[in-house]
């Protein structure tokens, strides 16, 4: 195994909204025997509302900021050693501290997934209602585009083309830099 793995068991899910991180990361904790959380859950929980609530009310650099201290904590719990596979929300990485904060404390696996198919998986009948950054479709195409850069910083691409959560974790867990 990574020897970075090693010594700080986080693996740091990160990709545009609706590329599987949530589902990918849960399947890929429980094949390592490892904790899985959700940074956008986690927000969820302590802040007792909704994460478009959060926009709306208080904008998106407080939400920012919760999400940070967030992923801090989950750190710290990291480093004193309990192994987790962490799902970012989408814009997380896309702050240089939080890149630096997961560089130096675990891996970051990027699930790299076309556009097409995030459209796909946002406009399906079980998804929840429109995300706060995803209303305008022009605007969402490009903020698609400007964080893929940001995600391409990431330790591991992993391409999504399936929709196959377990084959899209066998992947994972056979890539040279997890072994």
């Amino acid at each position: 195994m990574n020897l970075r793995l090693k010594r700080t068991p986080g693996i740091y899910v990160v990709g545009f909204m609706a590329s599987g991180k949530s589902t990918i990361g849960r399947h890929l904790a429980h094949r390592l025997g490892w904790s899985f959380f959700d940074t956008d859950d986690e927000i969820v929980a302590a802040e007792k509302c909704a994460i478009a609530d959060i926009f709306a009310s208080r904008g998106e650099a407080e939400f920012r900021r919760i999400e940070a201290e967030i992923l801090r904590q989950h750190v710290r719990w990291i480093e004193r050693g309990r192994p987790a596979v962490l799902a970012l929300g989408g814009g997380a990485f896309t702050i240089e501290a939080n890149r630096a904060l997961v560089a130096d404390n675990g891996i970051s696996l990027w699930l790299d997934c076309p556009f097409a198919r995030v459209q796909q998986r946002l406009t399906r009948p079980d998804e929840a209602p429109v995300r706060p950054l995803a209303r305008d479709p022009e605007t969402f195409a490009k903020l698609f585009e400007t964080r893929r850069a940001h995600y391409a910083l990431a330790d591991l691409r992993i391409p999504i083309d399936t929709d196959d959560v377990e084959r899209t974790v066998e992947q994972i867990l056979l890539h040279p830099a997890l072994r």
